[in-house]
């Protein structure tokens, strides 16, 4: 079985999706599948270094506009995808030329749900290319059951949609906390501080004013307690910069930015609880990987990430911020034997996530585009 994957669209600082594209670019080849990984001009280093036995292709022009330009195009007829069986589009979008079976990952389905959360330039652009491989690709991916569910009631679907939820790296994202203390260190971190953590995009769909809303009760009862909050910069900022500047504990809140996939499963594994309030996601892959941490969670009821989550995280309602004060309380407050059944729970739960799984789903997705033609 011969793949290309597209992931000229995976930002070099990788999250979310972008992670997504690089657990597969990694691990297709040892599943036996022959891959092509077809990236941005420039980026063809990167992408070998992370995947030793694929194929890559830079082809694709780094300008975003341009980059979507040729992706509609030009990149259906190239070199790699006249080369491959399938050709995957794992970010929303495919080419709208060639003849090569396309399979499309839909990961969730806010920009009709829930236009809002999102700039309208995306919106514009990912409900267009949402529409156009919900009608032309072979094979469509969700990344969850939710997202499937949204697919079957937003369109008339005539293509297979194979389920492939996430997995979690059960190896990086351990309980194992030898290390902690000297990554801590080497990245100038403070040992032995309570804090809170969030990790994810700042942008407004992932709760974070319903987090500083909280964290400002917090604060006033426990007076060591900080929050931690990791992640890259999105849109629509203005509100929260506004809250973090009048914040009553603004000197207890660290803004970390992106952080290394080296550290990140230490600040998991040392946080009092991880918090992800988001209001709606695909699939919520930090929620997964605090959990396979022994990570505390509270997240979000009547999510995708209440699905992931089972009973090994706390749920709360979407907006409720004394539903959240309540639930960090006792979470931060949780003695020795609470937070050790607590971590059972959650590497128990993270464990039925594998990549593993999600690859095995990912092969019949391509094996269905092969038939189909």
């Amino acid at each position: 079985m011969k793949v290309a994957l597209d992931v000229s669209s995976a930002p070099a600082q990788l999250a979310g999706a972008g992670r997504y594209m690089a657990e597969l670019a990694r691990r297709l080849p040892a599943a036996g599948v022959e891959t092509t990984l077809v990236c941005r001009r420039g980026d063809g280093l990167r992408w070998a270094e992370r995947s030793l036995d694929a194929t890559v292709a830079p082809l694709v022009p780094r300008a975003r506009v341009a980059r979507l330009a040729y992706e509609a195009t030009l990149l259906g007829v190239s070199e790699p995808a006249r080369w491959a069986d399938v050709w995957h589009g794992p970010h929303y979008t495919m080419p709208h030329r060639g003849s090569t079976p396309t399979v499309v990952t839909i990961h969730d389905l806010t920009y009709f749900t829930n236009p809002e959360w999102h700039e309208r330039s995306k919106v514009l652009f990912f409900s267009r290319a949402i529409t156009y491989a919900a009608s032309h690709a072979k094979v469509l991916v969700a990344v969850s059951d939710f997202t499937a569910r949204q697919l079957e009631g937003l369109f008339e679907v005539h293509a297979p949609i194979v389920t492939a939820p996430h997995g979690v790296d059960l190896e990086r994202f351990s309980s194992d906390s030898r290390a902690d203390d000297g990554l801590f260190r080497a990245h100038h971190l403070a040992t032995g501080v309570p804090y809170v953590f969030f990790v994810g995009t700042a942008e407004p769909r992932k709760g974070l004013d319903v987090l500083l809303a909280a964290f400002s009760e917090i604060s006033q009862t426990d007076p060591r307690i900080e929050l931690w909050i990791a992640g890259q910069a999105g849109w629509g900022l203005s509100e929260y910069e506004a809250a973090l500047a009048h914040h009553v504990a603004a000197s207890r809140i660290r803004r970390l930015g992106f952080v290394s996939d080296e550290i990140l499963p230490a600040m998991l594994r040392q946080s009092r609880v991880v918090a992800y309030p988001s209001r709606g996601e695909g699939f919520g892959l930090p929620v997964l990987e605090a959990m396979a941490c022994g990570a505390s969670v509270v997240t979000s009821a009547d999510t995708v990430m209440a699905d992931v989550a089972g009973d090994a995280a706390t749920l709360v309602q979407v907006g409720d911020v004394e539903g959240l004060v309540v639930a960090l309380g006792e979470a931060i407050q949780q003695g020795g034997t609470e937070r050790s059944a607590r971590a059972q729970r959650s590497r128990a739960r993270a464990e039925l996530f594998t990549w593993e799984r999600s690859l095995d789903q990912h092969r019949r997705a391509y094996e269905l585009a092969m038939k189909a033609g």
